[in-house]
């Protein structure tokens, strides 16, 4: 860059001008003339610019080759030393003593140097992605469960829903929500404040005021959501009474003249497809009690996220009340009732003080005496319980039980 600036100069100073620039610069004639040759073919480059863009290597400055030599040509047994290191890192014995630490470029340049290769925190990292490392965080492994049945079991959920749509009768969505420790305690996502508020610096349950589980149902037509907010245990029967909560208060009031009901859940939790409590709660707290005909299909194994209350409400609701502690249940229920969306959701929270033990039996006599009708598509998912007035365990098939 030097030898082009003082060659410049020199071709305005016109004759003598290399003399000059010399003299006040202390560079050599060679130097000056080398810059005055390159100028020329800098010139002539520009020219055909109009035309073409020029390469990365005519408009380099530095002659091919110049400047100093990379480290690995210099020292050519760094990079087989670095990639060993990480090697030797990633395959160690955790049966051994040896103590593994974390590989920043800064202690792989103290390691390097430590065997006689000297290499700044640039050049390792340099070296690391010429190779084909980069900074990666961990990846989770696709599980894929081994299910035949899953895409029978969606086309079949999608026609339940046609049939429940076309008819008129309500459709609802459930499941748990995550579970809240509520106290001083950090919430993860960020939010709009002039100062941030302080948390505990631990998550520790035993500080928590208590442990809150939001079990949510969602109606799937009307686009609104209702939210039971529970400080006891998360059981088939807690899940139930608050589906029985939502029909007495709103469910039989929006869908007057109907006896059907078609819920939707995933296949886990306290409404597991395979929990005896969880059918018999529904026999006798929703449709013995209200002689309501409930239908209900279960999205197969690791597919809960395709349930619609998953992603048309719970996750607002986190949206809503991200990087804000949730100090009490009031505040809870507060941003919970908050929350809508552009396409007209409406929440609605209620706290659940009821107390729900876990391990809730039911002897075989018990579930022979359930109204229960197993489907003929994929039964262990779709199942149909009606109200026992009809015939206490008559085992009347769904397709009997109604014809669509």
């Amino acid at each position: 860059m030097c030898r082009l600036w003082a060659a410049s100069e020199a071709q305005v100073l016109g004759h003598g001008g290399i003399a000059l620039v010399a003299a006040a610069t202390g560079l050599s004639r060679g130097c000056i003339n080398a810059g005055m040759r390159e100028l020329g073919q800098i010139a002539e480059t520009s020219s055909a610019d109009d035309q073409a863009a020029t390469t990365p290597q005519q408009r380099c400055i530095r002659r091919p080759g110049g400047g100093r030599k990379l480290t690995e040509v210099k020292d050519p047994t760094i990079e087989t030393t670095l990639e060993q290191m990480l090697a030797n890192e990633t395959a160690g014995d955790p049966m051994s003593e040896q103590r593994w630490i974390r590989s920043s470029t800064r202690e792989l340049s103290k390691r390097l140097e430590a065997v006689g290769h000297r290499a700044s925190r640039s050049t390792v990292s340099r070296l690391l992605k010429k190779t084909g490392f980069s900074m990666k965080a961990n990846k989770k492994k696709q599980f894929h469960v081994n299910c035949p049945d899953r895409d029978e079991q969606f086309r079949y959920i999608a026609s339940q829903r046609e049939t429940f749509s076309a008819a008129g009768w309500p459709i609802i969505s459930v499941d748990t929500k995550k579970k809240e420790l509520i106290g001083e305690f950090g919430n993860s996502g960020r939010a709009w404040c002039r100062q941030a508020g302080e948390v505990n610096e631990h998550d520790f349950p035993s500080a928590a005021v208590c442990k809150a589980a939001p079990y949510g149902v969602y109606d799937v037509t009307k686009n609104v959501g209702y939210v039971f907010v529970g400080i006891s245990a998360d059981t088939p029967e807690f899940a139930v009474d608050n589906i029985a909560e939502w029909w007495k208060a709103a469910g039989q009031f929006t869908y007057p003249k109907t006896d059907q009901l078609l819920i939707l859940s995933d296949g886990g939790g306290s409404n597991d497809c395979q929990s005896r409590a969880w059918k018999l709660n529904l026999q006798e707290k929703l449709s013995d009690q209200f002689g309501l005909i409930v239908t209900v299909s279960h999205y197969p194994t690791e597919c809960s996220k395709w349930n619609p209350i998953e992603h048309r409400l719970f996750s607002f609701i986190s949206i809503n009340w991200a990087g804000k502690p949730l100090r009490t249940l009031e505040t809870m229920l507060g941003y919970i009732r908050g929350t809508s969306t552009t396409t007209g959701l409406k929440v609605e929270a209620f706290l659940q003080e009821g107390i729900y033990m876990k391990g809730q039996r039911v002897s075989k006599e018990k579930m022979e005496g359930l109204n229960l009708g197993l489907h003929s598509v994929c039964p262990k998912w779709n199942y149909t319980i009606s109200p026992r007035q009809v015939g206490i365990g008559t085992g009347v098939s769904h397709e009997q039980e109604i014809s669509w």
